[in-house]
């Protein structure tokens, strides 16, 4: 059984009945993946430096087996200068953050996978904008430097907004529901967005 660990905020966070219909990508991969069991630390409100700081790495570290992956989706908090908890700048702190992920995991003789930030609901002049882009660029350069594997999220994600058009993928954000979150999801988008990355990660995986 192969079992994956997720270090992520609350775009990928599990969600309890009381909050639905708000859900994360990561309640849901599990069901796209044979023969794997999913271990969701994701939570909301963490960038790369909090949730290293806030002692959730080293949790994670205490059970990472040889051959155990570890997924790693952070950017969204990460870019709120308002909040220096969490604000760290890409191309320094934030590489550096995120080479800690991959040090730990390959400690422990497990494999890491970064995940750039998944998309929000940023729609403009009838084109899905993509934002994160100096932090989504920043992974991409950590995981040529680390050589290590790296699933574009943000590009799958807007790709699958594009095809289906605005009005079927506002029904994947709560701002269906409260008219002003364009960045969590509902129970349906968290579901379409593990659908999506998990072919890249099967792929990766049975490698």
């Amino acid at each position: 059984m192969t079992r994956l660990f997720l270090a992520s905020d609350s775009t990928c966070q599990s969600y309890s009945e009381e909050n639905a219909p708000q859900a994360g990508w990561g309640q849901f991969i599990q069901d796209y993946l044979a023969n794997c069991t999913v271990f969701n630390h994701a939570i909301g409100g963490r960038s790369s430096k909090s949730f290293i700081e806030e002692g959730r790495l080293g949790e994670i570290e205490e059970s990472l087996q040889e051959g155990d992956y570890l997924l790693v989706q952070m950017g969204h908090n990460d870019s709120t200068k308002e909040k220096p908890e969490r604000y760290t700048e890409p191309y320094k702190e934030y590489k550096q953050y995120l080479k800690q992920y991959i040090i730990i995991a390959r400690k422990r003789r497990a494999i890491p996978i970064l995940i750039t930030p998944v998309a929000r609901l940023h729609y403009v002049s009838g084109e899905f904008l993509a934002d994160f882009g100096d932090y989504c660029n920043a992974m991409k350069e950590v995981g040529e430097e680390e050589q290590c594997s790296l699933i574009d999220l943000m590009n799958l994600s807007i790709n699958h907004l594009t095809e289906i058009g605005i009005k079927e993928a506002t029904t994947y954000y709560m701002v269906e529901v409260n008219g002003k979150d364009h960045t969590h999801f509902t129970e349906k988008g968290a579901n379409q967005i593990a659908k999506l990355l998990a072919e890249p990660l099967r792929a990766l995986i049975n490698n």
